[in-house]
């Protein structure tokens, strides 16, 4: 199911699977930010992850002596959600664990992701409840995708878009396997005057960049109009994906602020000491918040 919710200056659909953005849109113009997943392409839109942010090698992770198996991001963004709060500006979407999810992952958890409008900015305040009592690793991520060129493009190319950074910084990227799994090596990653990286399509011939030791506000821009797009993260979101479908001039790019980052090239995790991962206390609460801003 669809639902629609929205303020003076933008109008949001959400999708109860996955409490997945669907449309991101500015009401004075009806410009559509948001990728809208053309399958030649990909099909997604904005996919949030839990409880891992990645791949999984050969699908399977260990806990507790038992092997269990998880797709890529996690089984969120195919679940199906329940609205339980919704107003003209504003919805919460809550998963809580069931037969189905503990088969995936053995723990009696409660997620809710709420989706407020703020001005031109949608804000997304995630919160994770360990209900069981056993302390409870997991990861939260997004992966919106946004149009390039934004808007009617007009006269514009890919090629005009960049990535902003703010403030300046020093990311290093982490090397990806041919697989596209997290190896041990890093690389710096330099931006230009510290702030901008100017998108091209063979960025992503090896699929995906993911950066670490960036800055908590990345912005979208044209160097030819003034639309644009800026995601502010928390520290904790400490990892960000930059990805389009590799080897092909798509039209779009995904800005992914994750918490932790896939397993270890031939590498099969134990939950319970995979990289980055939280690690939550019983009847513990954990919340995050994030924002997209359009305009």
């Amino acid at each position: 199911m669809l639902y629609t919710i929205y303020n003076d200056f933008i109008e949001v659909v959400i999708s109860d699977v996955g409490a997945e953005l669907m449309s991101v849109k500015t009401r004075d113009d009806g410009t559509e930010y948001l990728w809208q997943g053309n399958p030649e392409f990909w099909g997604g839109r904005a996919y949030n992850l839990f409880p891992i942010c990645g791949r999984l090698t050969e699908g399977k992770y260990t806990y507790e002596g038992n092997t269990y198996e998880m797709n890529l991001h996690g089984f969120l963004r195919k679940s199906t959600l329940e609205a339980t709060e919704l107003a003209c500006d504003k919805i919460d979407f809550a998963l809580r664990a069931d037969d189905r999810t503990r088969a995936m992952y053995p723990f009696d958890f409660e997620y809710h992701i709420c989706y407020t409008l703020v001005g031109h900015t949608v804000k997304m305040e995630i919160s994770v409840a360990n209900r069981g009592n056993k302390v409870m690793p997991f990861a939260i991520g997004g992966h919106p995708g946004f149009n390039v060129p934004l808007g009617s493009g007009e006269g514009e190319t890919f090629e005009d878009y960049y990535v902003e950074f703010t403030p300046e910084c020093s990311p290093r990227a982490i090397y990806m396997s041919d697989t596209c799994y997290v190896t041990e090596r890093t690389d710096d990653f330099p931006l230009e005057d510290g702030r901008i990286l100017r998108l091209r399509h063979s960025l992503f011939d090896r699929d995906a960049i993911i950066l670490q030791d960036i800055s908590n506000r990345i912005s979208l821009r044209s160097s030819k109009s003034a639309k644009s797009v800026t995601l502010e993260i928390p520290d904790a979101m400490k990892y960000l994906g930059i990805w389009h479908a590799p080897k092909k001039e798509a039209p779009y790019v995904a800005l992914e602020p994750w918490t932790s980052v896939p397993a270890y090239d031939g590498v099969i995790d134990d939950l319970s000491s995979k990289r980055d991962m939280f690690e939550l206390s019983p009847r513990a609460t954990y919340e995050l918040i994030w924002s997209i801003t359009v305009g």
